[in-house]
């Protein structure tokens, strides 16, 4: 039973390091925190109960049953907020880019499901380079998953997008439809393909943060309800939004 347990608790540390430290390292140094911490600056601490811990990929294409994802690049659950009920979810960089698969729309969608029968807010902290390719068609059905929560969860809970990295394609459209939109100036960015694909169509040159940055779409696009400065000012702004928020409708 001791050995099961060591095992058990090994196994989560493991999960708890992500992509590894060196890319934690990398987000660091690029100004951004990481999932997790993103997550426990947003909780009362100790109030934060993780659900899907343990969940996997089932893809064997493309190499990608050699491929670990820890958590499956998502953290989901919930906690109280200024003691107050919310749901969250944090797209891991470190973890495959914080791309989304089957399983990892999975553990959204479930979320979002729980704070809907819980009549309480959910908030998405997006950091995703879009749909993990090797999924294929799977990864896709995932998004219209979630797309499909988001509508029947408008105008009955106050939902949330926080754009915290680069997220393009399908990361996208989901925050485009919830009901506020936070970005974090110069590291977040919004946009359905990036400055190449512009460059190779187009003949255009222009950078990620002028096609999707956050001073475009607060100032320009309308995309954006907020921009700050930093992940822990995001982090604060939004608690204080929720201090204006009813849980849902009733």
């Amino acid at each position: 039973m001791t050995n099961k347990l060591e095992e058990l608790l090994a196994k989560k540390e493991r999960i708890y390091l992500g992509g590894g430290e060196k890319r934690i390292e990398k987000q660091h140094e690029q100004g951004k925190l990481t999932a997790r911490e993103r997550l426990k600056m947003l909780f009362d601490e100790g109030s934060f109960i993780e659900t899907g811990l343990f969940v996997k990929h089932r893809c064997t294409d493309f190499g990608m049953e050699n491929t670990e994802a820890p958590a499956e690049g998502v953290i989901t659950g919930y906690g109280t907020v200024d003691g107050r009920l919310v749901f969250a979810y944090s797209q891991d960089f470190t973890v495959l880019g914080g791309s989304l698969g089957e399983m990892h729309a999975k553990k959204i969608a479930d979320v979002m499901d729980m704070a809907l029968k819980m009549g309480a807010p959910i908030i998405g902290m997006n950091d995703s380079g879009g749909a993990r390719i090797q999924e294929g068609v799977d990864a896709l059905s995932g998004y219209g998953k979630i797309f499909f929560k988001n509508t029947i969860s408008s105008g009955v809970i106050p939902q949330i997008s926080v754009i915290m990295g680069p997220c393009a394609g399908g990361a996208v459209y989901s925050p485009a439809i919830t009901d506020f939109i936070f970005m974090v100036d110069k590291t977040s960015q919004m946009f359905i393909t990036g400055p190449q694909v512009i460059k190779t169509v187009t003949g255009e040159n222009i950078s990620s943060e002028e096609l999707g940055g956050a001073s475009t779409h607060n100032s320009v696009s309308g995309v954006a309800h907020f921009i700050s400065s930093n992940d822990e000012s995001c982090i604060n702004d939004v608690k204080r939004l929720l201090g204006f928020l009813p849980s849902n409708n009733l």
